[in-house]
């Protein structure tokens, strides 16, 4: 990610030829061919994610777009499957803040898969769990519910940029407990994301916690008011500005003609008190033979795969499983298919054997 430099003579001289160059060629005078413009890269894709505060209307989102335009980052793009909702100024409104939302009801219903493939971003940008915190609901599932998402993150961008914010306080008058809880799983964050963070996809954590005051910075006590706005726009501007100076990777297929597109189904095949035997099936969607698949399985309720069959399997310290072709299963013609299968445990209150499942095809040598 490149800033848009300022002017300079150099660019002043070419400014010059580039104005004669135009008075020139409708006489009839041109430039030698062979010189072509160098291709553009797309926009990095950057989705916010959450709830009411960051999409009902999540105004920090105008203020924190303009400051990276007006500080030179231009080849950007917000994404999300929502539309913007005003605020003011003009900005890129898309976004995925979903009013009302639990992070845990996304994560059980598996809403964020076909989200993600809708709007194929390479960096997120989540403050999610406020409703969670409001309902009680214990630090260690809405960790585990972070846990699922960041693993469908993965399995939609292997590259995937995350950055996770310490919640903004909240003191509504109907919660008197609530002021508590949010210190409580703030104080979570820090290590949930030094144990699912990694090289290829780092997760940062952004504190937009301190300085924030719920009686000058919100007004209900849990939304932000412009004030507010503007310290979570400045909270993360130094993270993402970071993000985009080091360079994300970018996925270079067409989101409507992938190359290397595959769908992964699971089945339960049978079960006993404590696991199951599953079979996941590959399928290579695309319109050309691929030589490999990977595919992700991120089992529910506690469950962990021990063995399997007809790939190699590497397991994530959350128990999401990647699974990588064998040598013999791995070429696909286009429609083709190709099953794996393996035991895993499961606790004995698990309830009925269920997965998340994802693919990815490789792409074909050039």
């Amino acid at each position: 990610m490149h800033r848009t430099p300022h002017s300079s003579p150099h660019l002043r001289v070419l400014s010059v030829l580039g104005l004669l160059a135009a008075l020139l060629l409708p006489l009839g005078m041109g430039f030698a061919p062979g010189a072509t413009a160098a291709p553009t890269a797309d926009p990095v894709r950057i989705m916010p994610l959450g709830d009411s505060i960051t999409g009902s209307p999540g105004c920090w989102r105008a203020v924190l777009w303009n400051r990276l335009k007006n500080s030179g980052y231009t080849d950007i793009d917000f994404v999300g499957t929502l539309p913007p909702q005003g605020c003011g100024q003009a900005h890129d409104g898309d976004n995925e803040g979903h009013g009302g939302e639990l992070v845990t009801n996304v994560a059980d219903r598996n809403l964020l898969p076909g989200r993600l493939a809708s709007t194929r971003p390479d960096i997120v940008v989540m403050h999610f769990g406020t409703n969670d915190v409001w309902s009680s609901v214990a630090p260690e599932r809405i960790l585990a519910a972070y846990t699922k998402l960041v693993a469908q993150m993965r399995a939609s961008n292997p590259d995937m940029r995350i950055l996770v914010a310490q919640l903004i306080p909240m003191n509504p008058g109907s919660c008197a407990g609530c002021a508590q809880r949010v210190v409580d799983f703030n104080a979570r964050i820090p290590g949930w994301a030094r144990a699912n963070g990694t090289d290829r996809s780092p997760v940062t954590v952004v504190d937009q916690w301190t300085g924030f005051s719920t009686a000058t910075d919100t007004y209900d006590g849990v939304h932000p008011n412009a004030s507010g706005d503007g310290k979570i726009a400045a909270r993360w501007f130094p993270a993402l500005s970071a993000v985009l100076d080091a360079g994300v990777p970018q996925d270079p297929g067409d989101p409507g003609e992938d190359p290397v597109a595959c769908t992964a189904r699971f089945r339960a095949v049978s079960s006993w008190q404590g696991g199951y035997q599953g079979e996941v099936t590959v399928t290579n969607t695309s319109a050309s033979a691929v030589p490999g698949w990977t595919a992700t399985v991120a089992p529910a309720n506690g469950a962990r795969l021990t063995q399997l069959w007809n790939g190699s399997l590497t397991t994530a310290a959350d128990g999401t499983a990647t699974v990588r072709n064998a040598a013999w299963n791995g070429t696909l013609a286009p429609g083709a298919s190709a099953t794996f299968g393996f035991v895993a445990t499961a606790p004995a209150t698990a309830g009925s054997p269920a997965a998340t499942v994802t693919c990815t095809g490789t792409a074909p040598a050039a």
